[in-house]
């Protein structure tokens, strides 16, 4: 921004609010709203429908620390969603690759039981 005589220019003043304008947002790429849309349906569970039911918390817990304790894995999968809520577990997120979809539910299924776990984990696109 230019300053003359204590006041700043109006160039200055149309570049950053167009420059603010166009924000992050602008970039296509980074629109997700369509996927979230899909993936938030009827049958979807979002992270902030975690029960907070102790057994719920433990096994989402349990879950959790298998996944991040392996530091083989990308920091997709250990950013994966695990949501638990009455004894069930949802699986969301992209990983890297199959071999680390496979291991996350593996790790859950162990966990909580194959027949308790959800999975609705991605390979990301690059």
């Amino acid at each position: 921004m230019r300053f003359r005589n204590g006041m700043i220019s109006l160039s200055s003043v149309v570049l950053a609010s167009t420059l603010y304008a166009a924000g992050p947002s602008a970039d296509p790429d980074a629109d997700n709203t369509v996927k979230n849309e899909i993936h938030n349906g009827v049958n979807s569970q979002s992270a902030d429908q975690q029960s907070n039911a102790s057994t719920d918390v433990e096994l989402t817990r349990k879950i959790r620390q298998a996944v991040v304790n392996d530091k083989s894995l990308s920091t997709y999968a250990h950013n994966v969603k695990i949501i638990t809520n009455n004894g069930t577990v949802v699986l969301k997120g992209p990983v890297k690759d199959s071999k680390e979809k496979k291991f996350i539910e593996n790790q859950a299924a162990r966990i909580a039981g194959a027949d308790k776990v959800r999975s609705e984990i991605e390979i990301a696109t690059k």
